[in-house]
């Protein structure tokens, strides 16, 4: 099991940016996809972004690519989310989390797949 701990969430105004930080302790970080997700109220947690666990893979919803980039410092046992072009419809708790499986080939993107969660970071956009 991994722990992880989320940071960089605020209240910023539309078309502003927020970088947010997941710190993972606990196994061997540089071998498992870690992702983003996000939860607006009275809506379903729905994917944001993910990374390979050696960095060289990424994948993004549709409704934040060209805005969010997903990078991972493996030295540094964290992964980043950085947002521009905020939207208030970006308005959301945001989760990291850890793949179950090690290694995987194909970068995950569904609930299922993910393991370890973080306990998530409020991010409001004002228009």
């Amino acid at each position: 099991q991994v722990q992880l701990v989320e940071s960089g969430g605020g209240l910023v105004q539309a078309g502003g940016s927020l970088r947010l930080s997941c710190a993972a302790s606990g196994r061997t970080f540089s071998s498992y996809t870690m992702g983003w997700f996000r939860q607006a109220p009275g809506k379903e947690r729905e994917f944001v972004a993910a990374i390979s666990w050696s960095g060289r893979s990424t994948n993004y919803a549709d409704s934040v690519k060209g805005r969010f980039t997903i990078s991972r410092d493996n030295a540094k046992n964290t992964v980043y989310l950085q947002m521009n072009s905020l939207k208030p419809e970006d308005t959301a708790v945001y989760y990291c989390a850890a793949d179950r499986q090690p290694r995987r080939v194909v970068v995950a993107t569904t609930r299922p797949q993910y393991g370890s969660w973080g306990q998530g970071t409020q991010v409001t956009v004002s228009s």
